[in-house]
């Protein structure tokens, strides 16, 4: 698709998203006072489709109308949910068919923004880690294929593979042109909870991913800490975005001997809450949890909790914001629409998608990656640089623990 193309399906995206939110503002507005919510809503998209009718008819060349509305299809679901995807009725056959056939992966968790597909965290060890893929960076093509609008789960599916196989893909970070990569994909592995005393009779834990069998090797790690003689822990979290809500739960259970640990609502899905249970608590130590911006879904889950409830001290970056039930609906053509059907919300009742984690004590974490090499022309992977200067999150984790 040509520049003016692109242009079109970017803009009638903006037009279908501000029609339908204006909308929504209105039916509420109507349904207020018990008024024609329906008629309101009809009437936006009954606009929505003049505007499609008039580029098709009156555009200097005919787009792709398809194109067209499948831009603003995606452009509607990213406005109110970064994890949503529509796929039309081939897309979502092939998903079905394949996407839990292939075990190789490239070890990335996935959002959208802007249009692109975007990278929340990548898994330590990974192939995406190896090549220096970081949070933040977007992949700019697939396979050749310009992600631009891609439906974010297509995606997912184009990046699994048979271990071993190579995928090309384009990445854009810190320089206005794209950096190609090949890459290789393999079975991931999440790396195991590490543990260790720091000087001033502090544990330090750091969790990579909170999937099954982590929250037990926490457990492990703190129950060991403290025979050594911690006095206080450190729970590192940065840079953990693998793992569902419900090993969030389990986590903040650790540290938490009562009181409401989150909730999860949806407009169809009755509120559901989740207390801590005494017996699952094993420690009173003084905790400071340590996020960034590549924290996202259980460990924002427990984060939440244990600040809300006072029981750690949060330091670090805002974390990402993930947490929520995803649902796939199929529609009449067979296509299907998913998407955040319920979302998880901090004990004092914010959506911890839409909102995230703001730490106690902010500190900006400084991440080098691709795109600092001075050779812009190399397209084969680039090992992740390692860090010129100090760690700045957990130098202030320490300094407030030994205060």
């Amino acid at each position: 698709m040509n520049t003016r193309a692109k242009f079109v399906v970017v803009m009638s995206s903006t037009c279908l998203v501000a029609l339908l939110l204006l909308g929504g503002v209105v039916t509420k507005g109507a349904a207020a006072d018990g008024s024609g919510a329906d008629n309101n809503v009809y009437k936006h998209l009954s606009v929505y489709s003049e505007v499609l009718s008039r580029i098709k008819s009156e555009y200097v060349e005919e787009p792709d109308m398809s194109s067209v509305t499948l831009g603003a299809m995606n452009g509607m679901l990213e406005a109110i949910d970064p994890y949503a995807s529509y796929l039309n009725a081939n897309q979502y056959k092939e998903y079905l068919k394949n996407f839990d056939t292939y075990r190789g992966d490239l070890g990335m968790v996935l959002a959208k923004k802007y249009g692109y597909i975007t990278i929340v965290a990548v898994i330590p060890g990974s192939p995406a880690d190896k090549a220096g893929l970081t949070t933040a960076d977007f992949i700019e093509s697939i396979k050749g294929i310009a992600t631009r609008d891609m439906p974010l789960a297509y995606a997912r599916l184009l990046l699994k593979g048979e271990p071993g196989s190579s995928i090309e893909m384009s990445v854009l970070r810190r320089k206005p042109e794209p950096q190609k990569l090949t890459l290789t994909r393999a079975v991931i592995a999440y790396p195991p909870v590490e543990s260790k005393m720091l000087p001033g009779d502090l544990g330090y834990i750091k969790v990579s991913a909170l999937t099954t069998g982590e929250v037990k090797q926490v457990a492990a790690a703190v129950t060991g800490l403290q025979k050594q003689g911690a006095k206080k822990l450190l729970l590192d979290l940065r840079f953990c975005a693998a793992g569902d809500p419900e090993d969030g739960i389990e986590l903040a259970n650790l540290f938490l001997d009562k009181g409401l640990i989150t909730y999860v609502q949806g407009q169809k899905y009755a509120r559901k809450d989740y207390s801590a249970v005494e017996k699952k608590d094993i420690t009173s130590l003084p905790l400071i949890v340590m996020t960034n911006r590549g924290t996202a879904s259980a460990a924002e889950v427990a984060t939440a909790a244990l600040q809300d409830d006072k029981r750690a001290t949060v330091v670090g970056e805002h974390t990402y914001g993930d947490a929520s039930i995803r649902s796939a609906i199929q529609m009449e053509d067979g296509s299907a629409v998913i998407l955040s059907t319920a979302k998880y919300y901090t004990p004092g009742g914010k959506s911890i998608q839409d909102n995230g984690i703001t730490p106690n004590e902010q500190v900006v974490e400084v991440e080098p990656g691709i795109g600092d090499s001075e050779d812009d022309t190399d397209q084969t992977p680039v090992p992740a640089p390692k860090k010129s200067t100090e760690d700045l999150i957990l130098k202030k984790a320490i300094e407030i623990a030994q205060k």
